[in-house]
């Protein structure tokens, strides 16, 4: 049984992890695209209600600890050096530390701690083997080594979806668990990946920026006619409803300050935390004596 004292600090803690997310415009709708792949999986090996919804609320905020990473080595338009790439593998440490004395730490400390661990212990922070890794864990390496590839980034274009499962299947066993990915790949094959591919929510593709590629998210609310913002290169944009997708006209305006601001898109969170409200016991909050 999973107990969650207050749904309000659980929507708190998602909200978190949706800003630190907001500060990378290159990772925009990442979190809640980790959410659905790791359900999809995780509905596929047949995880009880419960361990489905601590996996997708953990993919949500398996990040958290990249608020300690600098802004400057976040949004570098070229491959990390050593040193760099050093201080990025801090945030799985970091991000466990952080949440430590949290209420909700026990649901997402092993979670955030170790979804960089491999199979073949080559991973972080820990060298973690095999099913030493716990199970969540091994799923969210997956998806989140998925969606990267997928996802376009400030040194490379996405890769095809057929690319990118390929590459997992090459790593098989050696980088992500086998059986996991033979699950995967069997998900790719029935085309339950391409809704949520290059998608910032629910049936809202990544909106396409001239300059920077699919880099920008909209929100699940957007409607023909609004106005959107490249967080990247500032760039204005006015969308237009075309066959069930937007379709972005550059207008050659430029944000201001305001507009440039990250955002944080609270649909997807209600409806995590609805969900978790029906799988997991919410105790009413403590009111005193």
């Amino acid at each position: 049984m999973i107990i969650v004292p207050d749904p309000k600090l659980l929507k708190s803690l998602l909200m978190l992890a949706a800003v630190v997310e907001a500060r990378d415009p290159f990772t925009g709708g990442h979190l809640w695209r980790m959410s659905c792949f790791a359900g999809l999986l995780g509905e596929k090996i047949g995880l009880a209600e419960d361990e489905l919804i601590q996996l997708k609320l953990g993919s949500f905020v398996h990040d958290i600890g990249k608020i300690g990473v600098p802004e400057s080595i976040l949004g570098k338009t070229d491959h990390l050096n050593e040193a760099e790439y050093a201080a990025v593998k801090t945030h799985a440490l970091f991000g466990s530390q952080l949440i430590n004395d949290h209420p909700l730490a026990d649901l997402f400390r092993t979670i955030i701690r170790h979804h960089h661990e491999r199979q073949d212990g080559q991973g972080y922070p820990d060298g973690l083997a095999d099913d030493a890794i716990p199970l969540h864990c091994r799923i969210i390496a997956i998806v989140d080594a998925f969606d990267a590839m997928t996802s376009t980034r400030p040194y490379r274009r996405n890769m095809p979806v057929g690319q990118a499962l390929y590459r997992l299947k090459q790593q098989r066993d050696r980088q992500f668990d086998g059986a996991l990915i033979e699950h995967f790949l069997e998900l790719g094959e029935a085309g339950e990946l391409e809704p949520i591919v290059r998608h910032s929510s629910a049936g809202i593709p990544m909106v396409n920026c001239d300059h920077c590629g699919p880099v920008v998210a909209a929100s699940g609310a957007v409607k023909d006619g609004d106005f959107i913002y490249c967080k990247v290169c500032g760039g204005e944009f006015r969308l237009h409803h075309n066959s069930g997708s937007f379709v972005a006209e550059p207008t050659g305006g430029h944000g201001a300050a305001r507009q440039l601001q990250p955002e944080v898109d609270e649909a997807p969170i209600d409806e995590l935390v609805k969900q978790a409200s029906r799988a997991l016991v919410i105790a009413p909050p403590l009111t005193g004596y």
